[in-house]
């Protein structure tokens, strides 16, 4: 096989995420009751938003060979934090709001010092501060349930600013800005260069005079801000938040950002490709419940796609290296 012909292959792997979203879309579309909607493709941007905004910071820990299986429980820790801080404590929502990305930011700071500083493994780190952010959520608030404003009550503006406005998906320009920023910051700073770097090779990268221990505490840091942006969003998008969840969440995340393309393996990914594998996964939940399947399926097949999707960077990689 000749390289133009390896090099198209690659191409055409790169149109595989698209295209499978087209087809769920289709074939859900087919099978699904109701699901061809105007509702339903609301119903599928709404269940978007917060874990496109996990995907996003995620992406660039799994470009630099890491993983952060910490995002769910953090994103439910930090809007927890901001409920009480809120309800309980007489903070205005405003600040509680922003007490909420800095609690993600706070725990990215952790992960950050735990993987780069004290050379911990990232699986290791992250799934010790799982534990913690799930733990200390019930903790401040005494394993009580947060409640956000809702429409008709005192600081209704958090629906209508955050959510939607007179019926328009306000949550979709928000998911669309911060896309935009995100990619932004992977294709167009060096803050994006030095994380392919280390991804690639973190040898190589320190040798060139890569500081790998600050980038790398500074990409846990976005991962976490990224999930205390995902707080806010879960908590205009449920209103109620309960003490002790958010697992499961990570896993949903990185399968998004999985089946976008980037590597497992670090060194390559793009922000595109995880939009297009989040919106895979929401096709996915919305419609197998369209379908009439119980919502223990999604979880099993999340499983499915995320092994076809290692299964097939791996293949990828293979052929990357042949060429």
């Amino acid at each position: 096989m000749d390289n133009k012909t390896k090099n198209k292959k690659l191409n055409m792997q790169k149109l595989l995420a698209p295209l499978a979203l087209v087809i769920l879309y289709i074939f859900f579309a087919i099978v699904g009751n109701n699901f061809f909607s105007v509702d339903t493709f609301k119903t599928i941007l709404e269940s978007a938003y917060f874990v496109g905004f996990l995907a996003f910071g995620v992406t660039f820990v799994i470009i630099t060979g890491g993983i952060d299986l910490s995002i769910g429980t953090v994103m439910m820790c930090a809007a927890l934090i901001g409920g009480v801080s809120y309800s309980s404590w007489g903070f205005p929502l405003w600040l509680a709001l922003i007490l909420i990305l800095v609690v993600g930011t706070l725990f990215g700071l952790l992960n950050g010092v735990l993987v780069s500083r004290l050379k911990l493994p990232p699986f290791i780190a992250t799934l010790g501060t799982y534990s913690i952010s799930q733990g200390l959520g019930s903790i401040i608030t005494k394993v009580q349930t947060q409640r956000y404003p809702t429409v008709g009550t005192e600081d209704a503006w958090f629906k209508s600013v955050f959510f939607s406005y007179k019926k328009f998906p306000v949550g979709a320009l928000y998911l669309i800005a911060f896309f935009l920023l995100a990619a932004f910051l992977l294709n167009k700073t060096r803050f994006g260069r030095y994380t392919f770097a280390i991804g690639s090779n973190e040898e190589s990268a320190r040798l060139s005079g890569v500081n790998v221990e600050k980038w790398k505490t500074l990409v846990y840091m976005v991962s976490g801000l990224f999930a205390g942006i995902a707080g806010v969003f879960y908590a205009v998008t449920y209103t109620t938040v309960i003490p002790g969840t958010g697992n499961g969440q990570e896993m949903n995340a990185i399968a998004g950002v999985v089946i976008g393309g980037t590597s497992m393996s670090g060194g390559s990914g793009t922000m595109a490709g995880t939009l297009i594998g989040v919106f895979i996964m929401s096709v996915l939940k919305n419609g197998l419940l369209a379908a009439g399947l119980e919502a223990q399926w999604q979880t099993f097949f999340t499983g499915v796609v995320v092994i076809a999707a290692v299964l097939l960077d791996i293949y990828r990689n293979k052929v990357a290296n042949k060429a």
